[in-house]
């Protein structure tokens, strides 16, 4: 099959730089321009969460053109005419956070507030709330802008009983699963199972080990080959204050719905985070943050980290290889595409990684996105705390429990 025309095969990057099929809302970054810096600040200037300004470049410059090609693949994956639109924006609260989910059947992304920021007032005052657009109410017209703030409503989704600050969500039997890290000593961090259309109904299908609490349950997805629920819980609630100190391992773990079983899935982690199964189940990604530690600061010797694991077919996993170390920030929700590459919310936006690990493009919004995620094929949405962004491209996400 010939490629389309904007697709230039072979020709890498130093030819892309002056080539007239790059879209407009691109550009390409040259890592050979800032391989040697000679003058190169000390870790005192220059740490995990500092954005690195290419040489030629300004953070202006970078935001006027957001799609970052690092390799010609990254072509593919963003397309001819890729957008990136501002849809909303808030002064401080960071209500654009986690658990972004699809729901196909309404073209609705739901999506959640940061549970343990104080800016947002939550944690032990309040439950972070579940929130949605209509992505149908993205018309073209307001695609095409950069700045289209206020023209899309978010509404509140008021679930019942109530997910107590929720944090990691994906589509499951049909409905949305939520994990919930909890609230304080008696409130059970919690796996909640929501209708996602009115009255917006929630039943509770797991929330211990054997009479024990979880620490504070982050991110979820589902084994495509087995149907499993695989989640990670590290304890960013403690770390937050909205949660004792913490009484089991941070750990990942499945949980077999239909046999009750719940049992460890990976262990040696600082903050296990974001999970993501590969396109065939083959594969697991699992991010680990520990280089950010909420309240009680950074370490940067911490891991800001995705690993791969091979899976087997009975679920369990094996042969740990480091895929990608990220900076600026730490690689928090992960997704993949059908195609197999790997996309992360780090320090300054969505960075895309090849099947290999190779860094081959970002979706630049010059601050840090917690998560992100597809509806379906050629759309995007963004969080950034206080912005959200949807962007158009070419790849298509994998919905989650399907073989490709």
């Amino acid at each position: 099959m010939d490629s389309p025309n904007w697709l230039v095969p072979s020709i890498g990057v130093t030819a892309l730089l002056h080539d007239a099929s790059i879209p407009p809302q691109a550009q390409v970054i040259d890592q050979r321009s800032f391989n040697v810096l000679h003058n190169v600040p000390p870790p005192s200037q220059a740490d995990g969460f500092s954005q690195f300004i290419p040489p030629g470049t300004t953070k202006e410059s970078l935001a006027a053109q957001p799609f970052h090609i690092y390799d010609e693949e990254f072509l593919a994956i963003i397309g001819p005419n890729p957008t990136l639109t501002l849809l909303g924006h808030t002064e401080s609260d960071p209500i654009f956070h986690e658990a972004t989910v699809w729901y196909p059947a309404k073209d609705e992304m739901f999506f959640v507030q940061n549970a343990g920021a104080k800016a947002a007032g939550t944690g032990l005052a309040k439950s972070a709330i579940v929130q949605k657009i209509s992505l149908s109410a993205v018309t073209p017209s307001i695609a095409s802008q950069r700045n289209a703030s206020g023209s899309v409503k978010v509404e509140v989704v008021d679930s019942n009983p109530t997910v107590m600050n929720p944090n990691g969500a994906t589509n499951y039997k049909g409905q949305l699963l939520f994990l919930g890290e909890g609230q304080g000593e008696t409130i059970a961090p919690a796996m909640y199972l929501m209708n996602p259309e009115p009255p917006y109904n929630t039943t509770v299908i797991l929330d211990n080990f054997f009479g024990r609490q979880f620490n504070s349950l982050n991110d979820v997805s589902i084994n495509p080959r087995n149907g499993e629920i695989y989640f990670t819980d590290p304890t960013y609630g403690y770390n937050q204050d909205f949660r004792p100190p913490p009484g089991m391992p941070k750990q990942v773990w499945r949980f077999n719905e239909a046999t009750g079983a719940v049992r460890v899935a990976a262990d040696g982690f600082n903050m296990p985070n974001g999970i993501t199964f590969s396109p065939s189940g083959s594969h697991v990604y699992i991010a680990d943050t520990g280089a950010a530690q909420a309240f009680f600061g950074t370490n940067f010797t911490f891991p800001s980290t995705i690993y791969r694991y091979d899976v087997n077919k009975d679920g369990t996993l094996e042969n740990r290889t480091t895929f990608a170390f990220v900076t600026p920030g730490v690689p928090d929700g992960i997704h993949v595409d059908t195609k197999g590459n790997l996309y992360a919310g780090c320090g300054d936006g969505v960075h895309v990684y090849n099947p290999s690990g190779k860094l081959i493009g970002k979706i630049y919004v010059g601050g840090t996105s917690a998560n992100f995620q597809f509806a379906g094929k050629g759309r995007m949405v963004v969080l950034a705390e206080t912005e959200l962004y949807y962007a158009t491209l070419a790849a298509e996400g994998v919905f989650p429990g399907v073989l490709y």
